[in-house]
């Protein structure tokens, strides 16, 4: 019935280690993108902003003389 010597200070640094590596994992999953993955986002979001003012229609305001008391 006897277990195992655990070196406790590699025990805890195992334990840390797993911990960054799991934490690492979720950074990659949450914010890793490649820069061409960027770049197509960027240039979608470009290409819907020009077909969005391409349809949009000036409204022509009368100029004031500044005196609108």
């Amino acid at each position: 019935m006897t277990g195992d010597v655990v070196n406790l200070r590699q025990f805890r640094k195992r334990q840390a280690r797993a911990e960054r590596e799991k934490q690492a994992e979720q950074n990659r999953l949450s914010f890793g993108r490649t820069k061409a993955e960027k770049s197509l986002t960027t240039a979608l979001n470009e290409k819907a902003s020009k077909t969005l003012d391409q349809g949009r229609l000036e409204a022509h305001r009368p100029v004031s003389d500044g005196d609108e008391d």
